[in-house]
């Protein structure tokens, strides 16, 4: 079995910091999330370290060609980490709370039939059998957070243990993300197969953004309401 090859990510590798923090450049308290997404990133990042120009197309023509390395020529490995945020420390609390009901009676048949039988009680009202109304549905947006600490110039990268020296926060922001969101990415994702199969890799099991990081899916999603935005680029403190 090939393992994924190893990241040579510049700089100390960050603390691991406490479970929950307050991230004042945003305004709200954020605890870890034990989810894929991390996992993902770093799979696209190793596939990327063996792959230093990106997978190529079953197809390309020279200009896609031209465009797919210079797309993955701007990407660096980057240590990357998941966290659910609140405007409150209440909140956080609650995240807590359902994970550990989740944690605890998800382990065994009769705690996973608890959770299914009274999803509003383990939930704290989150989640209910009947699922959310069509107003609730259309009222609904998200937002997601990306709090970036890197270099401003690559001699101080190679400089060892040198700590960042820049900070970058962006946000990606759009309709409800379940019902509203998902399937508009989905689609996006399925047009731009068939629009561009040549300009894909052949195939397998790869994660998503080794495969559509340079095509213009990025476009296609500000076109459907989902937004991406830099909100701000900060000098740190050495």
């Amino acid at each position: 079995m090939k393992h994924p090859s190893i990241l040579q990510i510049a700089g100390p590798p960050p603390s691991k910091g406490p479970m929950v923090e307050h991230q004042k450049a945003i305004g709200l308290w954020a605890v870890k999330l034990p989810s894929a997404d991390s996992t993902v990133v770093r799979r696209t990042l190793s596939a990327l370290t063996e792959n230093p120009h990106g997978l190529p197309g079953v197809d390309e023509n020279d200009g896609q060609i031209e465009r797919r390395k210079n797309f993955w020529s701007t990407v660096k490995p980057a240590h990357f980490g998941v966290k659910i945020g609140s405007k409150s420390l209440l909140g956080t609390i609650r995240f807590i709370t359902v994970g550990l009901f989740i944690g605890l009676f998800g382990s065994t048949a009769f705690g996973r039939w608890l959770l299914l039988k009274y999803p509003s009680i383990f939930s704290l009202g989150w989640f209910k059998k009947q699922g959310p109304t069509e107003e609730e549905v259309r009222s609904g947006s998200f937002k997601m957070w990306f709090i970036g600490h890197g270099y401003s110039d690559a001699n101080l990268a190679s400089q060892g243990n040198r700590k960042p020296d820049t900070e970058i926060i962006t946000r990606v922001m759009g309709p409800e993300i379940g019902y509203i969101t998902t399937p508009i990415v989905l689609l996006q994702c399925a047009l731009v197969l068939l629009s561009g199969r040549g300009n894909l890799p052949k195939g397998g099991v790869l994660p998503p953004g080794i495969v559509f990081g340079p095509t213009d899916l990025q476009e296609r999603l500000q076109q459907n309401g989902i937004t991406f935005d830099i909100i701000s680029k900060n000098v740190l403190s050495a």
